[in-house]
């Protein structure tokens, strides 16, 4: 032994019978797989550990062997506590079968509670879970009927719900970093998400337990950067340094150095999704992509989003994240879950769920399993088949706006997009609208009561939900109302005013939505709607030159001096810019429109400084206006 450095079986020795071992990991990003492997073995060797509760914020693992499927043996494990199961398969199908207890929190939660636990908390308040299944009021997060201990409590304080999330201690915290010194300090250079590194190790430090980390190669003590060491040496108390093979980037990627922001690499060349029903759902969930805001992608179906995006010049346009704590760049899919190409910036996993949880989120888009009439949403458990939350809860109940995406049937479904229709060849066997859930990951009554909005984007169809339930609004070329959509559900949805999906998403040349969303002429970005009132849409408008100015002016002045009257104005400003040298002008001009042609006036941007600094010039001019950052335009020219 040198230093902190022992051997994997050296390591998982000092595990105990009974012990609450937390493990890293996103599917394969982080995921310790040596020290599983050699957990697995000394198991199978000599029958003990017994008796552990593994916990785990997202699946590690690949749905198959590797990660915590190496531990799913009877005896071994005695209750598993996880935000995501879909890629823990085996363990998953361990807890369907009741031969362990299991919970399912939000993945969100156990990141947090693992900061709360290091800091000797009794829990943690959140709103995330209510009227899902992991509100006690359902469920409570169990998985089966052998798991009876209540792991979250309803409260209520000051007159509004909480849920709290009760802490427990961790004995053991199974990591991975990239580098350590012979002291245990560990670097995560070379890895392509930090997780929750640092607070894991606290909390099983602080609970006077043991903190072992998987690594790449060690260092001479006193080499590292400080800046880099996220796992201090104090908190480690040893080393295992992994073969190569069980060491890769992620499951399907050894090493790719735009994964860890070591380099940028081209994205003009990435291949663009085929045209089909996937690509028809992507392309109609990237419509709603906010100009200047930021967007999380969920798993599956909505990674296509980010495919789409950057076919359609979008990224630079806005910024796309993945709730392990990447933001910008592309989020990948598949095995590369949770990397992204090109990040901005990679947060603690813990850090990014406050983003979320507190309303960072200008829009979300994730998948969608089930539906029922009242728009409630299950993505977490299909009968005998579990897959858990993960953070869909999180980043549902708290994104501004929300795109669920996903085909109308499933089980065999077979479309064909020919001379700008959708035609279904073969319908799915499985039907996805249903009368009830089988397990609420969403409300979609939550969602009214808040005034969420929220679309369901499907191939053929696109829903909304109100205080009536599900509401059909649009319809694809080529599909009939009653043969493909009433006849495939099993309810009938609200339908009034349907529209026709834009008929863009069904041909092969891009949609042109850059040009649409930033360049649109000025005839189309000012114009009255069907209740009178102006809608002005200064999203990515750039103010350069004094006729900038001007081409604003002369529309604006061109209608309203048409219709006769004072009218009540609506801007939105995401992604727009003024020269500094026209500042002046520009709020001299909208004290002007203020002042002559505006009854009231709302403008709606999400950027704090700007509505900062309109409010500020205006006032200077003894005007007042209504400045928010709560919508996001839908504009049909």
């Amino acid at each position: 032994m040198q230093g902190k450095v022992v051997s994997s079986a050296d390591a998982v020795s000092v595990i105990r019978d009974g012990d609450t071992v937390c493990i890293s990991g996103f599917v394969g990003v982080g995921t310790p797989d040596e020290l599983l492997i050699a957990l697995e073995e000394r198991f199978l060797a000599t029958g003990h550990p017994r008796d552990l509760t593994l916990v785990f914020a997202a699946a590690p693992g690949d749905g198959k062997d590797r990660g915590l499927n190496r531990l799913a043996h009877d005896g071994l494990v005695r209750r598993a506590i996880g935000g995501h199961w879909s890629l823990v398969q085996k363990l998953a199908t361990m807890a369907v079968e009741n031969r362990i207890e299991a919970y399912n929190l939000p993945l969100g939660v156990v990141s947090q509670l693992y900061r709360e636990i290091a800091g000797a908390k009794p829990g943690m308040l959140s709103k995330v879970g209510l009227r899902t299944f992991v509100d006690p009021r359902q469920q409570g997060g169990r998985i089966n009927a052998c798991s009876t201990e209540k792991l979250v409590e309803l409260q209520v304080i000051d007159g509004e719900e909480w849920l709290f999330y009760r802490c427990f201690p961790i004995h053991v915290a199974l990591l991975r970093a990239t580098t350590a010194d012979l002291r245990g300090n560990a670097t995560m250079e070379r890895e392509a998400l930090k997780l929750d590194a640092t607070s894991a190790a606290m909390a099983a430090h602080n609970s006077d337990g043991v903190v072992i980390v998987q690594v790449e190669r060690v260092a001479l003590p006193g080499s590292l950067m400080p800046k880099r060491v996220l796992i201090p040496g104090p908190l480690v108390d040893c080393v295992v340094v992994a073969r190569p093979e069980n060491h890769a980037q992620t499951y399907a990627t050894p090493y790719s150095h735009a994964f860890s922001g070591e380099l940028r690499v081209p994205m003009d060349k990435l291949p663009t999704m085929p045209l089909d029903a996937r690509k028809v759902i992507a392309r109609r969930a990237a419509l709603e992509l906010p100009v200047g805001g930021v967007v999380n992608l969920g798993i599956g179906m909505p990674e296509g989003v980010a495919s789409v995006a950057a076919e359609e010049g979008m990224l630079e346009h806005v910024t796309l994240t993945a709730e392990p704590g990447v933001i910008g760049g592309m989020p990948q899919g598949g095995l590369d879950f949770g990397a992204a190409l090109n990040p901005e910036a990679i947060l603690q996993q813990s850090l990014q769920f406050d983003f979320y949880d507190g309303g960072g989120l200008d829009m979300a888009c994730l998948g969608m399993a089930e539906v029922d009439r009242k728009g409630n949403v299950n993505v977490s458990k299909f009968g005998p088949r579990f897959v858990g939350a993960g953070g869909f809860i999180n980043i549902s109940q708290n994104a501004a706006r929300l795109v669920l995406a996903g085909t109308f049937t499933a089980g065999g479904l077979e479309t064909v997009i020919e001379d700008g229709a959708l035609r279904i060849v073969r319908e799915g066997r499985v039907r996805k609208f249903v009368a009830e859930v089988e397990q609420i990951t969403y409300s979609g009554e939550l969602a009214v009561e808040t005034g969420q909005p929220v679309i369901y984007v499907t191939e053929r169809c696109v829903f909304t939900v109100s205080a009536e339930g599900l509401r059909l609004i649009e319809i694809a070329p080529g599909v009939d109302l009653e043969r493909d959509i009433l006849a495939h559900m099993d309810f009938e949805p609200a339908i009034d005013t349907v529209a026709p999906m834009d008929p863009r998403l069904f041909l092969t040349e891009p949609m042109g939505l850059r040009d649409q969303l930033l360049d649109p002429p000025i005839e189309e970005r000012i114009a009255f709607d069907d209740a009178g009132r102006l809608l002005v849409n200064l999203r990515g408008y750039a103010v350069r030159r004094q006729c900038d100015i001007d081409a604003i002016v002369a529309r604006v002045e061109g209608l309203c001096n048409d219709s006769g009257r004072k009218v009540d104005m609506i801007a939105w400003y995401d992604g727009f810019s003024v020269d500094p040298a026209l500042d002046g002008a520009y709020s001299d001009m909208m004290a002007r429109m203020e002042k002559t042609y505006y009854r009231s006036s709302t403008r709606f941007t999400r950027n704090p400084f700007a509505r900062a600094r309109f409010g500020a010039e205006l006032a200077k001019r003894e005007l007042t206006m209504q400045l928010r950052r709560d919508a996001i335009l839908t504009w049909a020219s």
